[in-house]
């Protein structure tokens, strides 16, 4: 039974004990029935707008679910399956170039250079102009 009916149930029971609207204690029972109407009509509404909230939620939390499998899926956080991923990572390591500082013996200035000009084996120092040679050995750890 909901307050609604319960409120009613009361009405009904009032109005059946034939109570003399002039004595002030029949004006203060019609007047608690009146309120507890009110409070159970706002009680009922507020009810139904929790319910619709309820239902809006949980059309959000699929929603949201969805999109988490899209962005965070089992294999990989960024989307892709392991193998893309696997071959991403890769890349990355091999976009990362090692830095040398190298001092001239002609004027002493330390120079950075990448593994790219270690590669081409020479250079020129940049503050007097003197050729820089290299001479790369790899270990054998390396290859």
């Amino acid at each position: 039974m909901s307050m609604t009916e319960k409120v009613a149930y009361l009405k009904g029971l009032a109005d059946g004990l034939a109570i003399d609207e002039s004595k002030p204690e029949s004006k203060l029972i019609k007047s608690i029935i009146g309120v507890l109407d009110d409070m159970a009509a706002a009680v009922d509404a507020i009810d139904e707008d929790i319910d619709e909230v309820c239902e809006q939620l949980d059309a959000v939390d699929e929603d949201l679910g969805e999109l988490e499998e899209f962005v965070y899926d089992e294999d990989c956080c960024c989307g892709c399956d392991d193998d893309d991923y696997d071959d991403f990572d890769d890349d990355e390591d091999e976009d990362e170039d090692d830095y040398y500082d190298v001092e001239c013996p002609d004027c002493g200035e330390v120079i950075t250079i990448d593994s790219d000009i270690l590669e081409e084996g020479s250079i020129e120092c940049p503050n007097c102009g003197a050729s820089l040679e290299f001479d790369v050995e790899e270990d054998e750890a390396d290859e």
